[in-house]
């Protein structure tokens, strides 16, 4: 495995393709589109106060953006400059001032009435704070008293009443590698990180079905590839800055398909910024949409293997690539006969494409030599998204289409070094470089030095419920410390997260700034710690990208805002062990930056080389450029595993829609514009297709509600083209509607679909105090 090593950096064509061109008229004068210039231009003025630090983040850091994760202005895809407005939006993080200490020690109620942007605006969290219970302000507190308090807290309980959350805001492996140690040292394994509310799914399924828990290929392998497959993702929003892949793949032949049940704009006309000729007359990006149902992903996919099968009935060879399958992949036949058992109705009936449609997908990637199969948040958000992306990997293994150049499945992720969270054991089911198996254990156990606690450790979903937990429990959750995080915009049903965040005694705010969850009462105190940015980390630190680049980012001095009380995040972890364990820590202390990485090359094999990244620009792809290359699986047989799925059966009665969640102008939770510039739609519009809108006599710009047992979302219909029978709401603002404790078996991501009653809001209100009062909405019962 990962014999061949990345190229490079290679040319993009000069040559102009108007075939590819939105318009003939300069910058998309009158269309809808982002303002990339004027945003740019406001974004230096935002930074005016710091502009010489902002230069040296962009130039010499590692975008703590999105999961592409540059080096300064420089990517390992293409030549030339590579800048993206996402990694603009960020950067104010990064270079602004302290808050004042009106804000810090203002009234807790004034506070609340502030959204988490506008607490964002307020400012870096300047030193330690505390709140008790009954006290409406945060007041100071010294680093050592607050260490002690929490040491204390954890020193009286169980290990398995306390927990750790790390998100992805910029953090170092270096971080998640300390914490992951620490927790394990303490005692507890409730360790959990952001990719479980994003991808933990692609993980899980990649594993089992072809052995990896990465993505397979590099953004190289676009540009050439015959077709390049966009599942469930707006890339273009998400990651501004692939569109220039993409249009680098476009201009080399490649045909980019998107399978989304909302026609995302951005996905089809875009004006990527760096390039010229896109600059100006933009770039058609997908050459065909397919708006399945939601929850239809795997009938559509089952339909496209169905054809491949009836084509080799007519002529062998015509749609499954034997020679790869007899050599490398298990299970074929089993699966062959499931697909063939299923009925073209029931599969053009779950997916909500035609067959005709179908078919002629199926035909284009049978004639494909090559193919990249890409997907985000729209396949994993589910209660079967591990069975989606297996799904993915069985059409890429019938055809081949793996550990190769131009060919593989990606796993589209969307921030900053969320890849290397796992790889590091911040996470209750893996540990460095392995999972929990008697072997990676023992070898952990020699690496550290001490004994790993064997009980099986909770996710980030299963720890706030715990928080609901009887007091005398064993798992009730009494002390949460969060690594940046904000639930109360991430996790469905945020009334109740809400409640279990208040109903832990101590909760821990390690953050660069204030959200709306750090202003949740908690029993005894809430503290919250002042973090280091990435670019303030002593020693500098590293990140892991999409496609398993692990850069160096050194530190970098000149900050004229520094806050002179915050500290580097795996510095106060190592605080902690000493106050809780004080006679061992030593086992988990490290002398700088530079020893973690020494050990972590150790501790995960994969990783043996971050130790020699030491400079500004050093980098190494950790597996090669290609994982299974040549069709050779890291699965105890060194084949990967075809897997006959059901299409899932979704609750949706006569009369309700299934929702989809989408971002927007956003970073994860924290939203950077409450228009979309792509559609025109705000954080609080609803898309709905016409033909639905009609039928319920609702008109474009209506005040609507949207309802269902969890909750009510009150709305404004926005017609889009989205598949009749679903309706798109914003996240985090839809999360209401969406249940709590729904989680997808094997990799523990909660569901985000559901189905929802659509009403006009003068019919919805004039009816309440008659129809909903206290009532079940009875035919939305749902059994999952």
């Amino acid at each position: 495995m990962g014999e061949t090593k990345h190229q490079g950096p290679i040319k993009m064509s000069k040559k102009p393709a108007p075939e590819h061109w939105v318009s003939p008229i300069p910058f998309g004068l009158g269309k809808v589109k982002p303002k990339h210039i004027r945003d740019t231009m406001k974004i230096m003025w935002e930074n005016k106060d710091n502009l010489n630090y902002a230069k040296n983040i962009l130039t010499k850091g590692v975008c703590d953006g999105c999961a592409l994760g540059v080096s300064g202005l420089q990517d390992q895809t293409l030549k030339g400059p590579h800048l993206c407005t996402t990694r603009l939006n960020v950067l104010r993080l990064s270079t602004m001032p302290a808050m004042k200490e009106e804000f810090i020690h203002a009234d807790i109620n004034e506070l609340k009435k502030y959204s988490s942007k506008e607490l964002r605006k307020l400012g870096r969290v300047p030193y330690p704070l505390i709140r008790r219970k009954g006290e409406n302000k945060f007041s100071r507190i010294s680093w050592d008293d607050a260490m002690n308090m929490i040491g204390e807290k954890m020193k009286k309980l169980d290990p398995k009443q306390y927990g750790f959350y790390l998100t992805s805001r910029g953090v170092t492996n270096e971080c998640y590698y300390v914490a992951a140690k620490v927790a394990r040292f303490l005692g507890t394994n409730h360790i959990d990180n952001a990719s479980r509310i994003c991808h933990s799914p692609s993980k899980t399924a990649l594993k089992r079905s072809v052995g990896i828990g990465a993505s397979s290929s590099n953004y190289q392998d676009w540009i050439g590839t015959d077709v390049l497959l966009f599942w469930g993702s707006v890339a273009s929003n998400s990651s501004p800055v692939s569109t220039k892949y993409m249009l680098a793949a476009k201009k080399k032949g490649t045909k980019i398909i998107m399978i989304n049940p909302y026609k995302e704009p951005a996905m089809d006309k875009y004006w990527v910024p760096s390039n010229a000729e896109s600059a100006l007359f933009g770039t058609k990006v997908a050459d065909d949409f397919y708006q399945v149902n939601i929850g239809g992903d795997i009938a559509f996919m089952h339909g496209i293997m169905k054809h491949w099968f009836e084509m080799e009935q007519q002529a062998y060879g015509s749609a499954i690539n034997h020679d790869f399958v007899q050599e490398h992949v298990n299970d074929y036949e089993a699966l062959h006969d499931m697909v063939m058992q299923l009925s073209w109705d029931e599969i053009i009936q779950s997916s909500g494409i035609t067959k005709k449609r179908i078919i002629e997908l199926a035909e284009l990637l049978a004639k494909s030599k090559n193919a990249v199969y890409a997907w985000a948040l729209g396949l994993t958000m589910h209660s079967f998204a591990t069975d989606n992306i297996s799904q993915v990997a069985n059409l890429a293994l019938l055809r081949g289409h793996l550990g190769r150049k131009y060919a593989g499945l990606m796993p589209f992720r969307g921030h900053s070094s969320v890849q290397g969270t796992g790889e590091m054991g911040a996470d209750p089911f893996v540990l460095p470089g392995g999972g929990w198996d008697e072997e990676n254990v023992r070898r952990i156990e020699q690496v550290w030095d001490f004994e790993l606690p064997k009980w099986q450790g909770d996710i980030v979903g299963v720890s706030l419920e715990n928080a609901m937990l009887a007091e005398e429990n064993e798992r009730k959750l009494k002390l949460y410390y969060m690594s940046g995080g904000n639930f109360l915009e991430t996790m469905p049903n945020p009334d109740f997260i809400e409640e279990a965040l208040a109903n832990v005694d101590i909760r821990v705010h390690q953050d660069i700034i204030f959200n709306t969850s750090t202003l949740v009462d908690a029993k005894e105190a809430v503290i919250v710690l002042p973090a280091k940015t990435r670019y303030e980390q002593e020693g500098g630190g590293t990140s892991t990208s999409t496609e398993r680049m692990v850069y160096f980012s050194p530190e970098i001095s000149g900050n004229k805002q520094e806050v002179p009380e915050a500290r580097s995040e795996w510095k106060i972890y190592i605080d902690l062990a000493k106050r809780v364990k004080p006679d061992t820590a030593h086992l988990v202390d490290f002398k700088d930056a530079q020893a973690i990485r020494n050990e972590i090359a150790v501790a995960n094999r994969d990783y043996d080389g971050i130790q020699h990244l030491k400079e500004q620009g050093d980098v190494f792809q950790w597996g090669g450029a290609w994982l299974c290359e040549g069709g050779v699986c890291p699965t105890p047989d060194g084949r990967g595993n075809l897997i006959p799925i059901d299409i899932p059966s979704l609750e949706k009665p006569e009369g309700t829609f299934y929702i989809t969640t989408r971002r927007g102008k956003q970073f994860n939770s924290m939203v950077y514009k409450d228009t979309d510039p792509f559609n025109a739609a705000g954080r609080y519009d609803v898309l709905i297709h016409q033909a639905d809108a009609n039928k319920l006599n609702i008109a474009n710009g209506e005040p609507i509600v949207v309802y269902n047992q969890h909750g009510t979302f009150q709305g404004i219909a926005h017609y889009a083209e989205i598949t009749q029978g679903n309706v798109g709401l914003h996240f985090p603002e839809g999360n209401f509607l969406i249940p709590k404790g729904i989680y997808d078996g094997p990799s523990g991501i909660p569901q985000y679909s559901v189905a929802v009653k659509v009403e006009k809001a003068e019919r919805y209100h004039a009816r309440k105090d008659i129809d909903y009062v206290e009532k079940r909405v009875e035919d939305l019962e749902m059994e999952v």
